[in-house]
């Protein structure tokens, strides 16, 4: 599954793509015995996490990511357990412990073939800083007013908000 995604950056050519939404938004959110936000995203704290057919460890294990820092969606709490969906729209129970609140997220095209560019600025007139194949891995800095700063291996700069699977559509993250 997730665990195998290529972290490619493009700076010129060609690119495989691919589009993948939540279906919410920020403020679709309910508040959940943790005190914290339903859905929300965070990401993978380890290179292997075990994601369940229920919550608790006497269910089996479906499958295992095996990538730390990919963004899934919490879509339901369970005492220690959180029900999470990936960009590939793939749900099971992972351990809270197993889950961080640093904010990743995954580059998305809506047609195969598509780069997304990373500009310098948050304008679309300034400099291209690189151009992103679907399924890049990102570190998300900043987003607001449609733009995100993001940085990764070997590239930094801002995107349209729109293009990140892990970042909510009308999401402001300082």
């Amino acid at each position: 599954m997730l665990g195998r995604f290529c972290v490619v950056v493009v700076l010129a050519g060609g690119a495989l793509g691919a589009s993948v939404s939540s279906g919410f938004s920020a403020k679709d959110t309910a508040i959940t015995t943790s005190g914290l936000p339903v859905p929300r995203y965070v990401s993978l704290k380890s290179d292997r996490v075990n994601v369940r057919i229920g919550p608790t460890k006497d269910n089996d294990v479906e499958w295992i990511y095996t990538r730390a820092g990919l963004p899934v969606e919490i879509t339901a709490e369970y005492e220690n357990w959180r029900r999470v969906r990936d960009s590939e729209g793939a749900e099971g129970w992972v351990y809270h412990s197993l889950l961080s609140g640093r904010r990743t997220a995954v580059v998305t095209m809506k047609h195969k073939g598509e780069l997304a560019t990373l500009y310098d600025s948050a304008d679309p007139s300034s400099a291209i800083a690189a151009r992103l194949q679907a399924g890049v891995l990102a570190q998300v800095k900043h987003c607001g007013s449609g733009w995100c700063h993001i940085s990764g291996n070997g590239f930094d700069g801002w995107i349209e908000q729109q293009r990140l699977w892990g970042v909510y559509a009308d999401e402001k993250i300082d």
